[in-house]
């Protein structure tokens, strides 16, 4: 998709110009509302030119009057966005629509809004033009910034972007300073670093909102600060030079009754990114990964055997296979073993290769940004004539505008050649996976590599995952883990990923009571339908998916014990269903009951402190 065409994808539906000037408009002409009426999102402009918006819900507030704009590169001479404003016109269009994604948590999404674009211009003097376009869905509203080709603006100096988000007194957010760092619950009050989006939050009335992102493709990563008590404002990674027509990312406001909410309607931001645009998907496969920790050639076809036996998809050899991954001179064209990881060096790569896809197992590759950043077009079609089905990029930079739109320019290289990709470390999700499928995942969490505690991964739900997919590289029988085995088991429902990696520091070896990890073989990792039960973050959560007929359902508590009752009204009315409950028994191990519901019927689960839950639901013949 060439840019135009990308930057005006939103404009297809462009149905109504209302007269121009600021005179002509009505206070009824600068609002937006959701279809189903419950939000509305108003737009103004002041005394002194400052444009503002608010958003309600059900008149109630989410974001005060706050105000909207965007700061020119000082040394650029140009006139900022943000005040000596006027509107020159008013335009509405909606849209009612749905459509399948190639994977994704359900299998059918709407697309549904009334959106409003505001055309302003400067008072005294014609500098081209800028449009603050937004849309009222139900489940949020979002809008952004856009500059339309103009002979005025073509060159764009972008210093600093100045969206403000006003809270209601008595909010609380929860903050992380990276996005794979830990969360605390924080009023929006003298933060000495910006937070990482999303950011949830959790207002005094008992409401939920959360600010994200969406199409963050061609612009420097955004994060929050405090510009004054109860205000956050928006922080750019850096400054932007590029030419209209230019749109920026979408700053994005989900809102909700309860937490569950915001990541049960997380496809808002994929719905914010133009469609797929390869034609032809078969190739894209998501599924369960393991990795090959020894890199060894006899290593690796004892990972194959054991991923036939327990139905995982694919292997994967991580950093060293092509030597020391953080050496300028490692070559990823190259076998050649990292003595740090195997002095051996007995590693036939082709040979591993070829005895998996003789199994029916793929294989993907670990390669360091130092290599992917010199040798990324040689590699691609190299690992395709191998047999290689994807790529995980290690490493890469991220935030700067120049890195973001060389790695999402990466991902559709790696799609010509028909390569997933999983992004690791700091990048995290905008819904560019609707776009370009072949990204399955990325990291962009603190995962099981940091050995985070039950409380942790309880608030991730409810933050991180509304972004999008996360790769959190599951561990079992670790001495290190801080929490059960059935927590364990339950997080890769919880957890949305299309790869999933498990067992992330194990060997096959390492799992001799293979009816422990019994609920991991058949586990799909896509789903048609996903309800968040009930949960709060710090707490504790239950979440249910469907992939045909049959459900799973997870449940983790915090470093505290709990007993929650779960109502099973997810499941079809009329139907009976057999429940394999795989549960903690307190010494250690992971006991299996079976007994057989309705969707009448609730499970009450007792859970041990840092414990969980992990339930298959097939339907009865």
């Amino acid at each position: 998709m060439n840019k135009l065409t990308h930057h005006l994808y939103y404009l297809v539906f462009l149905s109504v110009l209302l007269p121009t000037g600021l005179a002509a408009q009505t206070p009824d002409s600068l609002v937006v509302r959701s279809p189903n009426g419950r939000l509305r999102f108003a737009f103004s402009v002041g005394a002194e030119g400052i444009p503002t918006y608010e958003i309600q819900d059900q008149n109630r507030p989410v974001i005060l009057p706050s105000a909207l704009g965007l700061i020119s590169n000082p040394n650029s001479g140009r006139p900022d966005w943000d005040r000596d404003l006027r509107i020159i016109s008013v335009a509405r269009t909606r849209r009612d629509t749905t459509w399948k994604p190639v994977w994704g948590e359900r299998a059918l999404i709407s697309d549904r809004f009334n959106e409003l674009i505001i055309t302003l211009q400067h008072r005294t003097t014609d500098r081209g033009m800028l449009q603050v376009i937004a849309r009222a869905y139900d489940e949020g509203i979002a809008f952004r910034y856009y500059f339309p080709e103009n002979m005025r603006t073509q060159i764009l100096d972008i210093g600093q972007e100045r969206t403000h988000f006003t809270l209601p007194s008595g909010t609380k957010a929860y903050f992380t300073d990276h996005a794979q760092g830990s969360y605390e619950e924080r009023a929006p009050n003298g933060w000495t670093r910006p937070a990482e989006l999303p950011v949830t939050l959790k207002l005094a009335d008992g409401s939920w909102a959360c600010i994200a992102q969406a199409e963050q493709v061609n612009y420097p990563r955004i994060r929050l600060s405090t510009a004054k008590e109860g205000q956050l404002v928006s922080q750019s990674f850096g400054e932007v030079t590029e030419t209209s027509p230019y749109a920026l990312p979408w700053r994005v406001v989900l809102v909700g009754n309860r937490p569950g909410d915001l990541l049960e309607h997380n496809y808002l931001i994929q719905n914010l990114n133009p469609p797929n645009q390869l034609k032809e998907v078969s190739w894209i496969q998501p599924g369960k990964v393991m990795r090959e920790v020894t890199l060894s050639t006899s290593g690796a076809q004892k990972l194959v055997d054991f991923a036939v036996e327990q139905n995982i998809e694919y292997i994967h050899f991580d950093a060293g296979w092509y030597g020391y991954e953080y050496e300028v001179g490692s070559d990823a064209t190259t076998v050649s073993v990292d003595p740090r990881r195997n002095p051996k060096g007995d590693l036939d790569l082709p040979a591993a290769i070829q005895y998996a896809r003789s199994k029916g197992r793929k294989v993907i590759l670990y390669v360091n940004h130092r290599a992917l950043e010199r040798q990324l077009d040689a590699i691609l079609p190299l690992y395709k004539s191998w047999g290689v089905s994807g790529i995980k990029f290690g490493f890469v930079h991220t935030g700067s505008h120049r890195w973001t739109v060389w790695l999402h320019e990466a991902i559709r290289k790696a799609a010509q050649h028909q390569m997933v990709v999983d992004v690791h470390d700091e990048y995290s999700p905008t819904g560019f996976s609707r776009t370009f499928p072949n990204l399955l995942t990325q990291e962009g969490v603190r995962g099981n590599e940091e050995w985070p505690d039950a409380t942790h991964n309880t608030v991730l739900p409810f933050t991180r995952f509304i972004a999008g997919a996360a790769d959190y590289t599951f561990c079992f029988n670790q001495p290190r883990l801080k929490n059960t085995k059935c927590h364990q088991l339950a997080l890769p429902v919880i957890y949305f990923s299309p790869l999933q990696y498990l067992y992330w520091y194990g060997k096959p070896q390492d799992f001799p009571n293979r009816e422990e990890i019994a609920f991991w073989k058949n586990l799909p990792t896509v789903w048609e339908d996903t309800r968040v039960v009930d949960g709060t973050p710090g707490q504790w959560v239950s979440v249910a998916r469907r992939k045909g007929a049959d459900w799973y359902l997870g449940t983790i508590t915090s470093t505290e014990a709990r007993t929650v009752t779960l109502p099973l009204t997810f499941l079809p009315v009329g139907k009976s269903y057999t429940a394999e409950c795989h549960e903690d028994d307190g010494a250690g191990n992971v006991r299996k009951t079976v007994r057989t519901v309705t969707a009448k019927d609730k499970l009450t689960v007792r859970l041990l402190a840092s414990g969980g839950q992990a339930v298959f639901l097939k339907p009865k013949d």
